[in-house]
């Protein structure tokens, strides 16, 4: 079991990292929405919320740690953290679910997903989530408050938080679990599995996609895919283990604490999902290389080299994505977040040369 200043430390470092990206993701999603919303801009800052769900009681595990592993914080505060530590976790997996079918349909289906592609479709599909990850873990309000004290995980009298199950309650917990990991983990998985593979797939057959694009293709489903392994794996494998024992397995604070560290991950899954973060970022670092050459004049900016890479950058926007949504092209335009005019203005002008522009 992992001792109480490893503990200490992940939680330590996973808020250190994940308040100020998670923060600059919200704040970069909700410019974005209010100029322009797109579908995958609400399914990014849905998972960006409920990483700040989980960094916002982070600090009250760290309570809880540095006393001990002892609740000394309001008996009420208890089943609130849990709540929203489980209930985040499970949010994080279901919107990184939502992110991978929306690219999946983007770059399988892109003329017919193109017209009936809405923002509020996201937000329908986002509020949703909140309301289906709150309903499963609102056992633990259940189980706190209900039946005597004496049966209560955490009765008043003692000062360890959701602990001291009686066998009843392990049974029900235990199959709570087994359903959580099984409808909340593995079907979300299998899911985002099938969706990154297609998409990869799909892509390398598409002659005319920059390698660039292709390489932030496979970083986001590699991302994608060792946050499901990694953070998510280990603590779901744990309800398994715990319902074929009748027992918790003593690896599973090691389980919990690599699924705090998803909201450490995410912003990986930000930089190669959205244009917007990619450009913010850009924009911090360039604000940051031009003040160091204020005071180190001989310091350079590393930018200064990428000018051919930028022209390459323009020429493929132009020549490509403009190109009335010609056949390869219009598979990448949803996946890559590009828009592309031409192809409604050529079909709302000429009808009739809108077969040609499909060849």
């Amino acid at each position: 079991m992992a001792s109480e200043t490893s503990v200490l430390a992940v939680f330590i470092f996973t808020f250190l990292i994940g308040i100020p990206s998670n923060l600059l993701a919200f704040y970069t999603f909700l410019v974005k929405l209010r100029r322009k919303p797109t579908p995958i801009d609400v399914l990014l800052l849905n998972l960006t919320l409920s990483d700040i769900l989980l960094l916002l009681f982070l600090p009250l595990k760290m309570v809880e740690v540095s006393s001990h592993m002892t609740w000394p914080l309001p008996p009420s505060l208890c089943p609130l953290t849990s709540c929203c530590f489980y209930g985040s976790m499970y949010l994080s997996i279901l919107s990184l679910t939502s992110i991978s079918v929306d690219r999946y349909l983007g770059v399988a289906y892109p003329i017919k997903y193109k017209l009936h592609r809405r923002p509020v479709y996201a937000l329908v599909t986002s509020i949703m989530l909140w309301l289906l990850g709150g309903f499963h873990c609102s056992i633990i309000y259940i189980v706190r408050y209900g039946g005597s004290n004496e049966n209560l995980p955490f009765p008043p009298n003692s000062s360890r938080c959701y602990e001291n199950f009686s066998p009843e309650q392990f049974r029900v917990i235990f199959s709570l679990r087994l359903e959580l990991c099984l409808v909340f983990f593995c079907l979300p998985f299998i899911i985002t599995l099938f969706c990154y593979v297609n998409i990869i797939r799909i892509l390398n057959s598409l002659s005319n996609v920059q390698a660039g694009r292709k390489r932030r293709a496979m970083g986001l489903a590699v991302a994608t895919l060792l946050n499901f392994t990694i953070c998510f794996a280990p603590y779901n494998i744990s309800h398994i283990v715990g319902f074929i024992q009748n027992q918790s397995p003593p690896w599973r604070v090691e389980g919990f604490l690599l699924s705090t560290l998803n909201t450490s991950m995410d912003p990986f899954i930000f930089f190669f999902s959205s244009k917007a973060i990619r450009q913010t970022l850009s924009d911090c670092w360039g604000s940051v290389c031009h003040k160091l050459q204020a005071v180190m004049p001989c310091f350079k900016h590393p930018t200064d080299d990428d000018g051919d890479e930028g022209a390459d950058a323009g020429r493929f926007s132009s020549s490509h994505l403009q190109s009335g949504l010609k056949g390869d092209d219009a598979q990448t335009e949803v996946f890559l977040d590009q828009p592309a005019k031409t192809h409604s203005v050529r079909a709302e002008g000429n009808p009739q040369q809108a077969p040609r522009t499909a060849h």
